[in-house]
């Protein structure tokens, strides 16, 4: 998949000079620094998505974004859970988010990878 890297901040997008938010991106590790029990959470996660074929993980202090072609998914430490927002095709419109709150890697049930399968394939 060819990506354009913003000179910037040094992160990936798929559509050159895409509109963003400028922060340097970093590891997973710092993004989950300090709430260090979510990070298997979003393990489980990328590990599903990354069993369903290329993705890119974008690691920045608010959170890690799934990307394929288009964003597919954002993962957001909060202080109680973990958050993680869920493009979904055809909701409302072309895209609309589907938000659901962890808090322990049991809680990637069935209809999450459902979500996250629909909404790889659709990122494609």
């Amino acid at each position: 998949m060819a990506r354009w890297t913003c000179p910037a901040c040094d992160r990936e997008f798929d559509r050159t000079r895409q509109s963003h938010v400028c922060v340097p991106g970093c590891t997973i590790d710092d993004t989950f620094r300090g709430r260090e029990w979510q990070r298997p959470i979003c393990d489980e996660i990328v590990g599903f998505v990354a069993g369903l074929g290329p993705v890119h993980v974008d690691a920045v202090g608010v959170g890690v974004f799934l990307k394929r072609q288009r964003k597919l998914a954002e993962i957001r430490p909060k202080v109680r859970a973990l958050s993680i927002w869920v493009w979904r095709p055809g909701l409302s419109g072309d895209r609309a988010w589907q938000k659901r709150n962890l808090t322990d890697r049991t809680d990637v049930d069935d209809q999450l990878r459902d979500w996250l399968t629909e909404s790889y394939d659709a990122a494609g």
